[in-house]
């Protein structure tokens, strides 16, 4: 076997929660008819609902659904931003959610100013670690010093998961005491709210999920390496 049932379950840990997500929001991308608004209607909707001043709603680009504390901006990715489907408006409110927690200056808000700032700079330094692996081989040609900065790589790739579990709590709070409230007074038809939980949750791993892929693809580079 190309990879080994090791490889394998490396394979899995690492790609399986990020195609899970995908899939979920794939599979509730559907338009539903009496669904009352469109997600970019509904965050909007929610913002003057909630008074979050100066917070404003745009379209961003493809997969684009953040909300941006600095800048106090909603941004939703086209298919969010126009869609009447479970996935529009849960991952909506979900962004709406962070709103809410930065406006109201809440305890859960502060993990990203504390935790996010140092994943964004432990992968920076990984990705220039990784850049110097075949200088440092050319240069010196010493094995021991490649399996040093591959090692290394692997660690600051593996601490920027680490960050990222740890706003976890900020993601789950965006979600379910949030955004579920929200959905579950009217704005989803009481017969699809178990399909926008698993939507919520799916948002709430995301950023989780994309940091394990980013390892699965710092190992699969180094396999090339070697």
């Amino acid at each position: 076997m190309i990879y080994g049932l090791g490889g394998l379950a490396l394979l899995f840990l690492f790609f399986a929660p990020m195609a899970w997500i995908k899939y979920v929001m794939w599979k509730h991308s559907k338009t539903i008819d009496e669904m009352p608004g469109t997600g970019g209607e509904l965050a909007q909707h929610l913002v003057e609902r909630f008074e979050l001043e100066g917070v404003a709603v745009e379209k961003g680009g493809p997969d684009e659904n953040y909300y941006s504390p600095e800048e106090k901006r909603v941004v939703l990715c086209p298919t969010v931003f126009d869609g009447k489907s479970l996935t529009a408006v849960a991952v909506a409110a979900h962004e709406v959610g962070h709103a809410i927690q930065f406006v109201r200056q809440e305890p859960v808000s502060q993990l990203r100013d504390k935790y996010l700032s140092k994943a964004f700079r432990i992968r920076k330094i990984g990705a220039v670690l990784l850049s110097l692996i075949p200088v440092a081989g050319a240069v010196f040609k010493v094995p021991a010093l490649m399996l040093l900065f591959a090692a290394v790589a692997v660690l600051t790739m593996l601490a920027s998961v680490a960050m990222y579990v740890a706003i976890l709590p900020e993601e789950y709070d965006a979600s379910f005491n949030k955004a579920l409230p929200i959905l579950e007074a009217g704005y989803v038809p009481e017969h699809h709210m178990a399909a926008a939980r698993q939507v919520l949750k799916a948002a709430a791993y995301t950023y989780v999920a994309a940091a394990l892929a980013d390892v699965l693809r710092l190992w699969r580079w180094i396999r090339f390496l070697r």
